[in-house]
């Protein structure tokens, strides 16, 4: 008999093989594999009593907790649908997600508790509501649901077709979209994920990420597939994540690129000893190579840079390190590992193609748009076939992404097709001059637009953030960076910030940075 290709398959070989091992940490709540997918089978039997059926919407607001991670596995094993909604959106977000995904039951934690109140009469089709934290007038607790339930439960046929996550997208020019991920989809990124990023037994993985972004990029089945500790991080906070680094012997943590900034630019005084030998993933955004090579030779980590989208469950390629990479300067490795990379093995096909659908040179110059099919692709938008059919409706989904794939065949984005700048009848890649701002030592954060020009079209402009007690004029950044690349890429503009408006993942809002800063101001 074929077992479906699900990741609740994870689940059952890590409680068979590792039940007395640690599983999770969660402030000062520690659990066993047993003992927390035991809590899954209780929180599975409440659901299921609560009327919940195969196919059915349970959506989650909550930051990175056990109850959280919990949600992965016990909404599932029900055949259930579960919706894990980014807990930084606004109250109108918030409604709309939960009545477009048509989720029955609503989970909240109690820092959103109010916010859901908010709209609480604009939800007609939620059922139940659960604070998973926080219980008050008008919530269920969960915590006592849990403890007073049984773990048993009617376990329905799960197919690898079917649904398992409903992920909604950023929203950031139009209403967020909800991402159909299925149980093949998730199980086969974790798997590509363990082969090209090896996690084993015993390893530490930290919760930097947010696990309702593309499901923590599988993350959340992926660490319990090595049978390896789920450290719980609700709050993101640089000295924390130094502290439990050290305190729970971390050894794995996944990041945006701002998150890896962040880290990077720690005070010594704040950060204390770091630990070497952390393997980081990171992604979402282009990374910078002086902050990948600020974490390898200054903290003898390791980082692995791999791209794709929510769509793609989320991982397309990975920046696999070659034996030739290990003669390279240190500048000149980052340089490299900032590319996007290769396909896993498991994901599926990749191209860069031209505007005609076809492949575009292994020279490292010709732009075309990333596109990919196969076994990671999303089954579509949720009740949105216009959408479904505009992204992927010639058998490849297309990304948006404008990148080359050098003759190595390693795939490096310039930009998103959006944002590239085209000055003089010259593209320009936004993503190019950013990387050589950031080598600046006043710079911390450097974002670059394209503005209209009366006599090139369009012309670059820089918003830069600069580091604490760090000083840069505008003209000295514009040489700096005239002095680093072809001329007319660099910046004729330049805006100073406080900080860069950013969605809730991390990424660069630059439809706002085109505004200029009083756009920014009134964010």
């Amino acid at each position: 008999m074929e077992l479906a290709l699900t990741p609740l398959e994870f689940a059952r070989r890590t409680r068979r093989l590792h039940p007395d091992r640690e599983a999770v940490v969660d402030r000062g709540l520690r659990l066993t594999y047993e003992e927390f997918f035991d809590r899954c089978d209780r929180w599975s039997s409440v659901l299921q009593g609560m009327g919940v059926a195969k196919g059915d919407r349970v959506a989650y607001i909550s930051p990175n907790t056990h109850a959280q991670l919990e949600s992965f596995y016990a909404v599932p094993q029900l055949g259930a649908v579960l919706v894990p909604v980014n807990f930084r959106l606004s109250a109108d977000d918030f409604a709309y997600i939960v009545n477009h995904s048509g989720a029955k039951v609503l989970c909240v934690h109690a820092d959103q508790l109010d916010t859901v109140d908010a709209v609480r009469d604009r939800l007609p089709d939620v059922e139940r509501f659960v604070a998973l934290e926080g219980a008050r007038s008008g919530w269920e607790d969960y915590e006592a649901l849990v403890a007073e339930a049984s773990p048993e439960f009617v376990r329905p046929v799960v197919e690898e077709t079917d649904l398992l996550t409903v992920n909604y997208t950023s929203g950031t020019t139009a209403r967020p979209k909800g991402v159909m991920i299925t149980h093949r989809n998730a199980y086969m990124n974790s798997v590509g994920t363990l082969l090209h990023l090896r996690m084993d037994v015993g390893d530490r993985y930290l919760w930097t990420l947010p696990m309702f972004h593309a499901n923590g990029w599988t993350y959340t089945w992926t660490v319990t597939a090595a049978s390896a500790a789920h450290v719980c991080l609700p709050a993101m906070d640089p000295a924390t994540v130094y502290d439990l680094i050290r305190d729970e012997g971390v050894t794995w943590l996944c990041a945006a690129p701002t998150v890896l900034i962040m880290l990077a630019n720690t005070p010594e005084g704040v950060r204390g000893e770091v630990p070497p030998g952390v393997r980081v993933v990171t992604a979402g955004a282009s990374p910078a190579a002086d902050t990948i090579e600020r974490l390898e030779d200054g903290f003898d980590w390791t980082v692995t840079h791999v791209y794709g989208l929510t769509e793609t469950a989320p991982f397309i390629t990975v920046c696999e390190p070659r034996p030739e990479h290990g003669g390279l300067s240190g500048r000149d490795r980052a340089a490299v590992k900032a590319r996007q990379g290769v396909e896993l093995l498991t994901s599926g096909e990749l191209r860069v193609v031209d505007t005609a659908g076809r492949e575009v040179p292994w020279d490292g110059t010709t732009v075309g748009e990333i596109t990919v099919r196969g076994n990671v692709v999303m089954k579509g938008y949720y009740d949105d076939p216009e959408a479904t059919e505009a992204a992927m409706g010639d058998g490849w989904f297309h990304t948006g992404d404008a990148a080359v794939t050098h003759p190595d065949g390693y795939v490096e984005i310039q930009d998103r097709i959006k944002d590239v700048i085209i000055s003089g009848g010259e593209n320009i890649s936004s993503v190019e001059v950013e990387g050589v701002l950031l080598r600046h030592p006043a710079v911390l954060e450097a974002a670059v637009v394209g503005v209209p020009h009366e006599r090139w079209g369009e012309t670059p402009r820089a918003s830069v953030v600069l580091r604490e007690g760090a000083e840069a004029t505008e003209k000295e950044l514009i040489g700096f960076a005239r002095d680093n690349l072809a001329h007319f890429k660099a910046p004729t503009q330049v805006e100073f910030l406080d900080q860069l408006p950013k969605t809730a993942t991390g990424k660069i809002r630059k439809f706002v940075l085109r505004g200029g800063a009083s756009a920014v101001s009134r964010q």
